[in-house]
């Protein structure tokens, strides 16, 4: 069994022996079961391991821990890592013991006798790598704590947290520029998944790492398909999406994430997908902690859980097996859409990014954004980020060129997402562009009011409303001039003007004004191409059907004793009260099916079976193999 934190920690306690290992490659396979480094992993090791800093930008799934964890047991010392998030924090530790690191944490959730076991046993050099999170960090105590101990590297996971406009500012990651200073000599490495190049200066100057060796990886995710469809029924279309993402994953239902803005949306959502069968469970910033954790714990450690969230969740969840992550409202930024959608597939398995939004998600962006705090120029950042979301959601070329161009990365379309699978139709939009934006103008002209853009439709669609009476506005010259289109077309219309920039939300309650460049569309010396769009849910496709293809080359047998493995692990993490990824990733348990080993040497042959883990789990896993196929 594997100790639980706080135990066993001490030199003279039962503490595993500290591993010697010649060569960062010796330490990959004795440890982690892998047979070579994937990128930029090997050079920015050797980088760490020499004592240099270095900062590495690599997607989610591409090994940033492995940067980090292998220098830690090469150099002297422990190394200190800056984590945000408790859950990553007691993920990783609890992977780690498995492969006979000896790693700790210092955090919250612990009592003030479990943090003293650990202090003693960092004292005593009897740990490899200890977590911490950054307000833990930055106190005198626990700066002066470290310093009476050997400090073997610093790593600073999530460094686009120190970014203070981005996504994700965490007001306790600026404070770890003191490390420079305290520890000149200790090498640090900035770690971080999403950063565009204005987060990598940030990042840089920040932390103080203007000398450090910078590694940029590719952040496309090829295994990710990403949809992002017109917001009809929303409710309607995200059960719709489930559902066929669990009939596109055979065996285990799906587990998935969906992100809404609210508190209230994610218990609607919630409660909508539990009335019809989907076990979902709402996650937000509002809830005890107690339940927080629970439904955390049950995600992680149980298959087919949806968690309907805020973004408080997932930033360093650590499942792999997400197979799909899901928005219901816009999101503010690309960087913070890529950072959500990248917990899905992170064991490099077909997953799927659906997206769905609508013209009341511009207008209620565009308010916030009026009525954020700060200055001028931080409404500006605000604009930009909002402009790229759209421009995203609205392209009519690939998503997955328009994605990589943000973070400044040029490719080829990538043939998996919906505007590849299925290139939408464009149509010239200007005269519907026209009619709406001179209805706009004559209001504001002639009468002095501005409204929505639900009245307006109204109004070009000829529907005598009761507030469309009292105002008289069917007396206007375009009063039903745009009845050859239906309202959701409107909609559209609207929605894309506005992310063409032709037209500005304004106000508390959204009015809509047009900008300077409108008057070349009104002018005619401006052609608008819109997207075209289906008007009704049930003509919505979802793309390709992604069907789960890992499990694709097993046989029959070898897939049975893929299945009979699957079992087999979930009653040893049952047991051990880990998350079942924690014991073997599917990828290593269908290495073993198709391999059929019958010696633990063997064992030692297969991806992610480390010498730690063949003498905890070798002798249980060839009897499952040798029961099967007996």
């Amino acid at each position: 069994m594997i100790p639980s934190d706080g135990q066993h920690l001490v030199a003279g306690e039962g503490g595993a022996s500290h591993m010697r290992f010649a060569s960062p490659l010796e330490a990959l396979r004795t440890v982690f079961g892998y047979d070579s480094f994937r990128g930029d992993q090997a050079a920015i090791i050797d980088t760490v391991i020499a004592g240099g800093d270095a900062i590495a930008l690599m997607p989610t799934g591409a090994g940033k821990s492995l940067c980090y964890q292998i220098p830690a047991l090469l150099r002297e010392g422990v190394g200190v890592v800056v984590s945000p998030l408790i859950a990553l924090m007691h993920d990783q530790v609890d992977a780690l013991r498995r492969n006979g690191v000896r790693a700790a944490y210092l955090n919250s959730s612990q009592s003030a006798p479990e943090r003293s076991i650990v202090e003693r046993a960092y004292l005593a050099g009897a740990l490899d790598l200890l977590y911490i999170a950054p307000e833990r960090l930055n106190s005198d105590h626990a700066m002066e704590f470290l310093a009476r101990g050997k400090v073997a590297l610093f790593a600073i996971d999530e460094a686009h947290c120190v970014a203070q406009w981005g996504h994700d500012f965490r007001p306790d990651y600026l404070a770890l520029s003191e490390l420079a200073v305290r520890w000149p000599d200790t090498p640090r490495i900035a770690l971080t998944a999403t950063a565009t190049a204005a987060t990598h200066r940030e990042i840089t100057e920040r932390l103080q790492l203007q000398t450090a060796r910078h590694f940029v990886s590719s952040f496309d995710r090829p295994n990710i398909q990403y949809r992002i469809v017109p917001k009809i029924d929303v409710r309607a279309q995200l059960l719709a999406f489930v559902r066929g993402a669990e009939a596109d994953t055979p065996g285990s239902p799906a587990s998935g994430i969906v992100y809404a803005l609210s508190r209230a949306s994610t218990e609607k959502f919630a409660t909508y997908l539990s009335a019809h069968g989907v076990t979902a469970l709402p996650y937000h910033a509002g809830l005890d902690a107690a339940t927080r954790r629970d439904t955390q714990d049950r995600f992680l450690r149980e298959d087919g859980i949806v968690i309907v969230a805020t973004i408080a969740f997932g930033m360093g969840i650590d499942k792999p097996d997400v197979r799909f992550v899901a928005h219901v409202d816009l999101p503010k930024s690309v960087e913070g859409y890529y950072q959500e959608t990248g917990r899905a597939g992170r064991d490099g398995d077909p997953a799927i990014a659906w997206l769905t939004y609508g013209l009341q998600d511009v207008v209620q962006q565009r308010r916030m954004i009026d009525e954020s705090p700060g200055d001028l120029a931080h409404r500006r950042r605000l604009s930009a980020h909002l402009d790229a979301m759209l421009a995203l959601c609205e392209t009519v070329e690939c998503r997955r060129q328009n994605l990589l161009a943000y973070f400044g990365e040029a490719s080829a379309p990538c043939g998996n997402c919906d505007t590849c699978l299925e290139p939408p139709q464009s149509w010239d939009g200007t005269v519907p562009a026209q009619k709406l934006m001179s209805t706009i103008v004559r209001l504001k002209r002639e009468r002095n009011q501005e409204f929505g853009a639900g009245h307006l439709i109204d109004i070009l669609r000829g529907i005598n409303t009761a507030r469309v009476t009292a105002q008289r506005h069917n007396q206007l010259a375009t009063w039903g001039i745009g009845d050859d289109l239906s309202e959701q077309q409107w909609r559209s219309v609207a929605r894309q003007i506005i992310a063409q920039g032709l037209l500005a939300p304004h106000g508390e309650y959204g009015t809509l004004r047009v900008t300077d460049t409108a008057s070349e569309v009104l002018k005619g010396a401006r052609t608008v191409r819109l997207r075209a769009e289906p008007d009704k849910v049930a003509r919505q496709r979802t793309a390709k059907p992604v069907a789960v293809a890992a499990n694709s080359h097993l046989t029959t047998e070898q897939l049975a004793l893929f299945e009979r493995l699957r079992v087999w692990r979930a009653t040893e993490a049952r047991e051990q009260s880990v998350p079942a990824y924690v014991v073997f990733s599917d990828a290593t348990l269908r290495a073993i099916a198709a391999q059929n080993p019958t010696t633990l040497e063997e064992l030692l042959d297969i991806s992610g079976i480390g010498i730690t883990k063949r003498d905890t789990y070798g002798e249980a896993v060839l009897r499952v193999v040798s029961e099967a196929t007996s």
